[in-house]
């Protein structure tokens, strides 16, 4: 719990320095931060986000990856990416097919 509790704090006081997306947007690194650890408990426990509908929600592709272009120099936003890519097969296939990659890289 108590590490639960620092990565929603973010790490506290005395913590190291904000990276580039933690200064500008604290929103947005804090719900970064709660998908990837919605996305590790996915992970770990499939019996949780069973249902008989496994697409119960959608999400355009086009804006994760221009929003992941822009944040690759943080290092929650490259976790995401990673993760992302090895697990889900419909964002792999979606970004292999871009034409300009070379923004991700």
């Amino acid at each position: 719990a108590a590490g639960l509790w620092t990565v929603f704090t973010l790490g506290g006081v005395g913590s190291k320095a904000s990276t580039q997306l933690e200064q500008c947007s604290p929103l947005a690194s804090q719900s970064l931060l709660l998908l990837l650890i919605l996305f590790y408990f996915l992970i770990s426990d499939n019996t949780a986000f069973s249902s008989s509908n496994p697409h119960a929600f959608q999400i355009n592709f086009n804006s994760l990856y221009t929003a992941l272009c822009e944040q690759q120099k943080s290092d929650q936003a490259t976790l995401l990416l990673y993760m992302l890519l090895h697990q889900n097969s419909n964002v792999r296939t979606y970004v292999l097919a871009r034409t300009d990659i070379e923004n991700l890289v």
